[in-house]
């Protein structure tokens, strides 16, 4: 059976961004990741063991925001790396990064990348 864990909008001051001053200014992302397991154990158990730490993803997406990029696409493709890396038990991952008040030139309120 396909089971999924998510966690939606999770928030970074991060420095990721095309341009020069993007990258050193800054400005706030939010991150949502929806994680394919098996957690039927935990369903029967009740223990942490048997299925996935949310604290755990959260710490790896929150490491992985501290490295800046020029795009959102590579920053998607980064978490997901990271993610199915740190947890062999995941059989797939859907990333979505959302960069706040986008510099477009215009009033956006965000833009953003999924990747899965």
């Amino acid at each position: 059976m396909k089971t999924q864990i998510t966690l939606n909008e999770m928030e970074f001051y991060a420095y990721h961004g095309y341009y020069a001053e993007e990258r050193q200014i800054g400005t706030t992302f939010l991150v949502s990741v929806t994680l394919d397991v098996d957690f039927s154990a935990a369903e029967h158990s009740d223990e942490l063991t048997d299925t996935l730490n949310y604290e755990l993803v959260y710490n790896v997406v929150r490491h992985e925001m501290k490295t800046p990029s020029k795009l959102l696409e590579h920053v998607a493709y980064r978490l997901r790396e990271a993610l199915t890396t740190h947890f062999p038990t995941v059989t797939h991952a859907t990333v979505t990064v959302t960069k706040l008040n986008p510099p477009l030139g215009g009033k956006v309120k965000s833009a953003s990348v999924t990747i899965g």
